[in-house]
């Protein structure tokens, strides 16, 4: 049965009070843990993409401690048809190359792969580069940051929305997508896939299911290492112009100062 493998991830709430580790990762013990936004777009695009191409199922696909089973509960309560959790002490503080390392090898274990989806960016690394990353390890195209996206007779067509314009783009499966939060809004989870979600069984796979060394990932094998944080400084109030007729040098004084023109 041909397979769409939607990521999703489990990440801070925006609204708690983050702090860091000794060792200079994020202290996720103390905050509370959401499925990341962006993956709610990722996981209906993952199932409206199934609904309009028969044969097809969804297998949600996160990375994390057991408690990232959360993640994958609310996207089965959205309608996807199985979760599969990769779950090792060795990928704590990983960075992208080595979580999409071992990505990639947890959707080898996936039967029937054809597809994958992500969201363009987590809200907690924000670097945008996992879904790339992927698709360069599983050579494979990659249609990212699309605001739309199909899938007709094994090709994918999609838009993506930038600064310059919208250009369209094509490919064949297998292939990957990533999604903006422009694409279709999700859906919410009604009470009968909610109870279903309660009781499916996740499976859990390991690093060395996959075939995955822990030295290939971790925070001791990552590409950066950081040596020092400190505590951003309390916000300050800006500068109030009054417009005594002169406001409009003001202003573009100062922003010639901070070199933003």
């Amino acid at each position: 049965m041909p397979t769409i493998v939607v990521l999703v991830k489990n990440v801070p709430d925006s609204w708690s009070e983050h702090s860091l580790n000794p060792d200079y990762t994020l202290d996720r013990e103390s905050v509370t843990e959401v499925i990341d936004e962006i993956n709610e777009y990722a996981v209906e695009k993952a199932l409206a993409l199934r609904d309009s191409n028969e044969g097809f199922r969804v297998v949600a696909l996160s990375a994390g401690p057991e408690r990232a089973e959360d993640a994958l509960r609310k996207a089965l309560a959205m309608g996807a048809d199985e979760a599969v959790l990769l779950v090792d002490d060795a990928l704590k503080g990983s960075d992208a190359l080595g979580t999409a390392w071992a990505l990639h090898n947890a959707i080898n274990a996936i039967d029937g792969v054809q597809l994958i989806v992500t969201g363009v960016a987590s809200s907690d690394g924000a670097t945008g580069a996992l879904p790339g990353i992927i698709a360069e390890y599983r050579q494979i195209p990659a249609l990212t940051s699309l605001r739309s996206c199909d899938l007709v007779d094994g090709k994918l067509t999609g838009i993506r929305e930038v600064m310059e314009g919208e250009y369209t783009l094509e490919a064949p499966l297998p292939a990957l997508v990533s999604v903006t939060e422009k694409s279709d809004k999700p859906r919410f989870a009604n009470f009968q896939g909610i109870r279903a979600a309660k009781a499916a069984t996740i499976r859990h796979l390991s690093l060395a299911d996959i075939g995955v060394a822990p030295e290939q990932v971790g925070l001791a094998h990552a590409a950066t290492t950081v040596h020092s944080a400190e505590t951003r400084p309390e916000r300050s109030q800006g500068q109030i112009v009054v417009d005594h007729g002169d406001a409009a040098t003001v202003i573009a004084d100062f922003l010639a100062a901070e070199k933003f023109i």
